[in-house]
Order: structure tokens, then sequence, then C-alpha cells
């Protein structure tokens, strides 16, 4: 078993969700249920898979999640290119 609270890229995963949040309040009100919510389940989603696979008894187990947490920040990546395209944050936003 690992300490997830001690890895960097679970701290790093935590960032990346209050950023998400933030970024977010800021889209019009008309994403509430469509990338709004998406951004925030996948934000949601790659520290809380990072922090279950870590309470795995084995390394197979233990990496099944970290690509569960791949393919959520994937996901993150392409719905934050959406918001760019669409409008909602700015080109700074996306380095």
């Amino acid at each position: 078993m690992h300490n997830f609270r001690e890895m960097n890229i679970w701290k790093r995963s935590m960032d990346l969700a209050v950023q998400i949040y933030k970024v977010t309040s800021t889209f019009p009100p008309e994403e509430k249920f469509g990338l709004i919510s998406q951004l925030r389940n996948c934000a949601v989603s790659i520290p809380s898979n990072i922090s279950e696979g870590s309470g795995r008894t084995s390394n197979s187990q233990f990496k099944y999640f970290l690509q569960i947490s791949m393919g959520s920040c994937n996901e993150a990546q392409t719905q934050l290119e959406l918001a760019f395209r669409f409008g909602y944050i700015a080109e700074n936003v996306m380095v």
C-alpha cells in the first residue's frame, strides 16, 4: 500500500481539481449540466482514483486505478480544449 498524501501526483491532481472548479465557475449557466458538470466530475475522479488505488494490496490493482485516473485526465484535456474553442476560457488559462 502507498500513502497517497505523500504522492506528488495526488497533490498536483488536487490542485488541478481546485483550478477546474474555479475556471468552470465562470462558464455560462447553460453549461451547468454540460461542460461544468463533466469537467468537475473528471477533476474529482483523478485524485479520487489515485487515493483509492493506493489503498489496494497489489501493484497491479494500484496500476489499474492510475490508468483510470489517466483516462479522466485525457477526458478533462478534451473538455478544456472544447471550452477554449467555445470561448469560455482564455488562451493564457490553457497554458
